[in-house]
């Protein structure tokens, strides 16, 4: 739930530095990130991968959407590992950041023909289709740059992973990939045969995001090796690779458990080895994709309270509104998707005791909810601190600018040292746009 260098004991602190403190230098709302604690976790995955599949370990490849700046591209590169995209923008900060363009993997439903331009003449190690109108818009782009473009095809296992309905993407009503049971993947197979511009290298599924269990990872693991052992079957040929996607869980409330990278590689090398021997084929190069499980824990955010308000409901109960400085401008998850977070006081300690509150923000809407039902200390007054754990996916990703409110910065701190990696917006940048 917390950073592994967070300390809740007392007064809040993150690498011996006073949340307090980090509030007076650099304000609120604020997202706070715990650099080492990311690169543990990134190079945790990357462990986890090479010591399940050893040779036939792929890549990790970070996903960006989850929470992407210059400064943590540079953090992926040193690493080593890869990162997926699925814009332009992304794809631009990824090359900013100094990451070999081989190990970007470029994704997304609806790419743009220069979007795609620009991923093969950056030169991209592999782009992930997901449409018969892309097939023949990358093999235009390669054949334009004289290149021969790695891709996978992104298909659809018919998996309902048990998460949101709004996060699951690998049922057949969505919209992504091509679907294996409606014979949709095969046809996307042989029209990329067709290009001599192309290279197929594989398959790739991604069931969803927030998924705590590894059913649905094992049944799409096997679903897509039984289509590997067609594809050898029918062309005599094995493909070599397997992307197995991200949407790997982690804990926002105390009493939630969060998917383990060396246990959930172990189960995957598993089902991965058993059918691979059932189909008599060799074990493909497994890559993935973790992003929020990488990024979500190491990230939390500050907030000033601002105003404090005591409601009596209809049946006769009472509730405290709790007003902080931010609220769905950058925390959007518990509006679209009824995501629950929990906070605590950051700022100092209380003895008093506790009430069912609700903390929300200063956004025109009634839905404007960080937590929706809480108990916090009676004594919380205005410009006292709160704190919301695991906030790194997809808070400042989602950031909006509603109601004009300028989206907050991210303050990485490591070794008792903290720095902005990505500063706070003003209201000269809200301004700047209008002609």
């Amino acid at each position: 739930m917390w950073s592994s260098n967070v300390s809740t004991g007392s007064e809040l602190s993150i690498s011996s530095v006073l949340v307090s403190d980090l509030a007076k230098e650099f304000g609120t709302p604020a997202f706070i990130m715990d650099e080492s604690d990311f690169r543990n976790r990134a190079t945790t995955w990357n462990d986890a991968l090479s010591a399940a599949f050893g040779a036939n370990a792929g890549n990790v490849y970070y996903a960006a959407k989850a929470f992407i700046c210059v400064e943590v591209a540079r953090w992926i590169k040193d690493i080593g590992i890869g990162i997926d995209v699925c814009t332009g923008g992304e794809l631009a900060v990824a090359l900013k950041g100094g990451i070999n363009p081989a190990n970007i993997e470029v994704h997304g439903n609806n790419k743009s023909v220069s979007e795609i331009e620009k991923a093969v003449a950056a030169g991209v190690g592999t782009i992930v289709i997901d449409s018969l109108f892309e097939i023949e818009r990358v093999a235009a782009a390669a054949a334009k740059n004289s290149t021969v473009q790695k891709v996978l095809l992104r298909l659809t296992p018919g998996i309902e992973a048990h998460t949101h309905e709004s996060i699951a993407t690998a049922h057949e009503d969505v919209k992504f990939g091509f679907s294996i049971a409606s014979g949709a993947a095969w046809i996307a197979i042989q029209e990329t045969r067709k290009h001599a511009s192309l290279e197929l290298r594989g398959f790739h599924a991604h069931i969803g995001s927030q998924i705590l269990e590894t059913d649905s990872f094992v049944i799409s693991a096997q679903r897509l090796i039984a289509l590997l052992a067609k594809y050898r079957d029918e062309f005599l040929v094995e493909l070599p690779e397997l992307d197995l996607g991200g949407g790997y869980g982690i804990a926002y409330l105390p009493a939630e458990i969060q998917l383990d990278p060396v246990s959930t590689m172990k189960v995957l090398a598993e089902v991965v080895t058993a059918q691979c021997a059932v189909h008599k084929l060799s074990i493909p190069k497994i890559s993935i994709e973790p992003g929020r499980s990488i990024v979500g824990p190491t990230m939390f955010t500050v907030y000033e309270v601002g105003t404090i308000k005591d409601v009596t409901l209809e049946n006769g109960t009472n509730r405290r509104y709790i007003s902080v400085d931010g609220g769905m401008s950058d925390n959007l998850r518990p509006a679209l998707y009824e995501a629950e977070y929990t906070a605590v006081l950051a700022n100092r300690v209380s003895t008093a005791s506790k009430i069912s509150s609700r903390v929300v923000g200063k956004h025109c809407e009634t839905g404007d909810i960080v937590i929706r039902e809480i108990d916090l200390e009676s004594d919380i007054a205005p410009g006292d601190l709160l704190a919301t754990p695991a906030t790194g996916a997809y808070g400042r990703s989602m950031a909006t600018n509603y109601n004009h409110v300028p989206r907050p910065p991210v303050i990485a701190v490591k070794d008792g040292k903290a720095r902005v990696i990505l500063r706070r917006e003003t209201e000269a940048d809200l301004l700047g746009l209008d002609i």
